[in-house]
């Protein structure tokens, strides 16, 4: 079996990290994106493989940055089996006081995602043995929540997610398959610090009764980049959430 190069964009830490260490587990390459070398730098002391990670400095919401981060990870490993759009910003606020710079923000890395993604699958289609392409989204598109008002960034995975739909019947020819994974809450650096107020409250939001971790995300973005027969798909990985009509806060408060 050929061993799989991997591209995660925002991969220094959070879900990026997790996913680079479970694929890095699975005996894949992992090109590492992120925009600042550092602290790339220091994920990769702590993942330890340095035969099969390699660092490419760089902001995806530039899209002239697309050609170079695949042209890096082909010149180093040869080859691009599997993208993972991941890098993102997250800001929660009312929907009156978003500024348009601040959409503007979160639409950028629409643009970055959209032009990495064609790079992608011009390298895909030249290689002729399909691929797979997974975005990381919200549960959040589908299911609102009153306590997490954020629409700004909501927009901006949206259009991601719905850029993946579309991509499933134009790739399909190509055996390139994209999906989408639709997490809940799971505490990152993203997110800042939370107190344990917080946090119990955010667990009871959960049918299963508690937020996720990076790495149920990260195995599920295993699951998918192996899955040769799903493509289209959004896959909530949200400890339930989708399964009820209510979405968020239909989870019994404790007594």
């Amino acid at each position: 079996m050929t061993t799989q190069t991997v591209i995660i964009t925002g991969g220094a830490t959070g879900l990026g990290y997790a996913i680079a260490k479970v694929f890095l587990h699975n005996q894949a390459n992992v090109i590492l994106n992120g925009r600042t070398f550092s602290k790339l730098e220091t994920a990769a002391r702590k993942l330890d493989q340095p035969d099969r990670i390699y660092l490419v400095a760089g902001d995806i919401t530039d899209p002239a940055f697309a050609p170079k981060l695949v042209d890096e990870a082909v010149s180093r490993f040869g080859r691009v089996n599997v993208l993972i759009n991941n890098a993102g910003i997250f800001a929660v606020k009312p929907f009156t006081e978003y500024g348009i710079g601040e959409l503007d923000q979160y639409l950028n890395y629409v643009r970055g995602t959209f032009a990495l993604t064609q790079e992608v699958v011009k390298q895909m289609r030249g290689q002729g043995d399909g691929g797979a392409i997974i975005n990381i989204g919200t549960i959040l598109t589908f299911h609102a929540s009153q306590s997490i008002p954020a629409s700004a960034p909501i927009m901006a995975k949206a259009a991601i997610t719905a850029m993946a739909k579309n991509l499933s019947f134009d790739l399909a020819e190509d055996r390139i398959r994209i999906n989408t994974i639709a997490p809940g809450i799971v505490p990152t650096p993203l997110h800042g610090e939370l107190t344990q107020e917080t946090l119990d409250y955010l667990d009871r939001q959960h049918p299963l009764g508690r937020v996720g971790t990076p790495k149920d995300i990260a195995d599920a973005v295993l699951y998918l980049a192996n899955a040769s027969w799903v493509t289209g798909v959004i896959l909530p990985v949200d400890g339930g959430i989708a399964a009820g009509g209510d979405g968020f806060n239909n989870r019994k408060q404790a007594a």
